[in-house]
């Protein structure tokens, strides 16, 4: 009992002390990144616009203290060219880096950054960009500021490598694209991660999760798990403790405590044996006779003793059995009427005692929940939908704690696999006279037909009825459930809108029925190339709109380009001539300046009508500043 209890406390402390140094790590790295944007940024106002390689290298030397923060701090032009670096590394100034996946997306959102790892062209060690973007007083892109952190040896990490979680227990960092950036094992230094099938926990983490739970490692050992995530530079921390590590202190004393235990009983046993022995003479001839009382081959005890005391217990004991005989004539009389009733009753009706265990059930609810009178509480609760009966369970004990009423609606599955919902009310049974509480009775409804009506006029009203995927009004509320969390608790989300290029050819010389077909073609595309937690809607015509919860740019470019490509190889054919469509997609994110959700509508509306004017079938970022300069 100890082990059992103790394991369970021990690994609750451990998972609640691994959240709050995951948490904390997370917000510490999540400084440092701010910080070093924030370096760079005053640097930008410093530099100003000017290109010139002498002049810049000067003014880097003069702000050196941006080493304190980086390996080296480089500026790039407009073109994505290298015009000064500090310290010099040679073969640095003059590369090019416009094809460089941080300088495309710089470009592209004017945001600050830090890039995928790589490893350095000039230097040859593997790093981070920490990058901001020069802009002018029109807010033009004008190049790039950005500092070089070391992946082997640079401070950022320095925090994550004194953590001290036993001997066995690690701190571990990664990018949301699955490359590690940290681990006490520097060979796994920009690596991939383990696949979703090995750690389904951080396959969720990469996707935007913070959460802890338990899992496998590389070696193959069982661990406890905690990540947090770092939302400046799309970045996952994780930390890990071994099972066995943190379950070993309560070992060895589960270990002193048996020991303990069993020389006291060794010793004890032999007196309490003997002491016992003499005690307990009368009682086992009081007991035989009780025993022969309750048998009915006596009708009273006689006990032959000097003890006061039992000669007083077994007078009381003749005397309750006396009233206890009258009072079962009375509740014989009594059961008989209410059996008669209960049998009687056309609906299903059940009673508990005080302490919730059904004591009985009528036949009407036996036949409707197709079980039998003698099936215990724990098989019937088993039948109980998995999703209603934490719910429900708990809502039972509140009942019997406050003596209120017990009503619920919950799922129960029949032995012959049939689902119900059933409407349960039940209320507590309480003496008049003192408020004792006997139990419960309940009455149980079969509501599965009219929740079946329910559930189809809920999804009939938020759903394509061509496509299966959500309506205009289904997308609109899950779009407003996504940017009611964001406002709250800044988590990132993107928003993806498109029609279909050349679609009306289908419709004109193929029919509506073809042009019905090109649809559910590209809705089972789609759906199938988006993440599950991801809502898919045809809002009307072959208007299409995609929101990917908790999902980065990078990702929803990704997707983007993925929809793309799959999209344009789908075809349909009617009389010989094939036709197929392309998507122009228009891509954002919700940002902090969105004062309601037309915002980022709006900026996704206007990204897909640029894609058809760059010559469609394409996919467009279309953020807050982008939108700014197209108005």
């Amino acid at each position: 009992m100890a082990w059992q209890a103790g394991k369970a406390m021990v690994q609750e402390t451990n998972m609640v002390h691994l959240r709050y140094e995951a948490t904390l790590l997370a917000d510490e790295v999540t400084q440092q990144i701010e910080s070093r944007f924030q370096a760079l940024k005053r640097l930008d106002t410093i530099i100003g616009n000017n290109d010139n390689t002498q002049w810049l290298n000067a003014q880097l030397r003069v702000n050196d203290a941006l080493i304190a923060w980086f390996e080296g701090v480089i500026v790039a032009d407009s073109s994505g060219r290298i015009v000064a670096d500090w310290p010099a590394v040679s073969g640095r100034i003059g590369l090019e880096s416009e094809e460089r996946e941080y300088f495309r997306m710089l470009r592209g959102t004017r945001q600050p950054y830090v890039s995928e790892p790589f490893i350095g062209r000039a230097s040859g060690i593997q790093m981070v960009l920490v990058s901001v973007p020069r802009l002018n007083a029109e807010g033009e892109f004008t190049g790039l500021i950005g500092g070089i952190v070391s992946l082997n040896s640079g401070g950022l990490f320095d925090r994550l490598s004194k953590v001290r979680l036993g001997e066995k227990g690690y701190a571990g960092v990664a990018t949301a694209s699955g490359k590690v950036l940290y681990h006490p094992n520097k060979s796994l230094i920009n690596a991939l991660v383990p696949s979703a099938s090995f750690n389904p926990w951080l396959d969720l983490a990469l996707d935007g999760w913070e959460g802890d739970s338990a899992g496998v490692l590389r070696d193959g050992q069982m661990a406890l798990q905690s990540y947090a995530q770092v939302w400046p530079a799309s970045w996952i921390v994780g930390l890990y403790l071994p099972v066995d590590q943190a379950q070993l202190p309560l070992s060895e004393f589960i270990y002193r405590l048996w020991w303990a235990w069993f020389m006291l009983a060794i010793l004890m046993m032999p007196l309490m044996w003997w002491v016992l022995a003499r005690v307990l003479t009368p009682l086992k001839h009081l007991e035989i006779q009780i025993g022969e009382v309750g048998v009915g081959q006596r009708e009273q005890v006689a006990l032959a003793t000097t003890r006061e005391e039992l000669q007083q217990v077994a007078t009381t004991f003749n005397r309750v059995e006396s009233e206890r005989q009258l009072l079962v004539e009375h509740l014989q009389e009594r059961q008989a009427f209410l059996d008669s009733v209960l049998n009687a009753a056309p609906q299903g009706m059940f009673v508990t005692n005080i302490d919730g265990y059904i004591t009985y059930m009528n036949p009407s609810l036996l036949d409707m929940l197709g079980i039998s009178a003698d099936l215990s509480m724990e098989a019937l609760l088993a039948q109980i939908h998995i999703d209603d009966r934490v719910g429900a369970r708990d809502m039972w004990r509140h009942s019997l704690h406050t003596s209120s009423d017990f009503v619920r609606q919950l799922r129960f599955l029949r032995s012959d696999d049939e689902l119900l919902w059933l409407d349960l009310h039940a209320r507590v049974v309480t003496l008049s006279q003192d408020g004792h509480k006997l139990g419960l009775v309940g009455v149980v409804k079969d509501i599965t037909e009219r929740r079946e009506q329910e559930a189809i006029q809920r999804w009939e009203a938020e759903h394509d009825p061509l496509t299966g995927l959500l309506n205009r009004r289904g997308f609109e509320r899950r779009l407003e459930e996504a940017f009611a969390d964001f406002q709250k608790t800044s988590t990132p989300s993107a928003l993806l809108l498109f029609d279909l290029d050349h679609f009306k050819p289908i419709n004109d010389e193929g029919g509506h029925a073809l042009g019905d077909e090109m649809l559910r073609r590209i809705a089972q595309v789609v759906a199938w190339e988006v993440r599950r937690s991801d809502h898919v809607a045809r809002q009307g015509g072959d208007e299409f709109g995609v929101l990917l919860p908790s999902c980065t740019l990078v990702q929803a470019q990704r997707i983007a380009e993925s929809l793309r490509k799959e999209v344009g190889e789908i075809s349909v054919t009617h009389e010989g001539k094939e036709y197929s469509v392309t998507l122009s997609i228009g891509v954002t994110t919700f940002d902090e300046n969105d004062t309601s959700l037309r915002d980022s509508l709006v900026r996704a509306d206007a990204g897909s009508y640029k894609a058809k004017d760059q010559g469609r079938d394409g996919v467009v970022v279309n953020m807050a500043c982008d939108h700014d300069e197209m108005m």
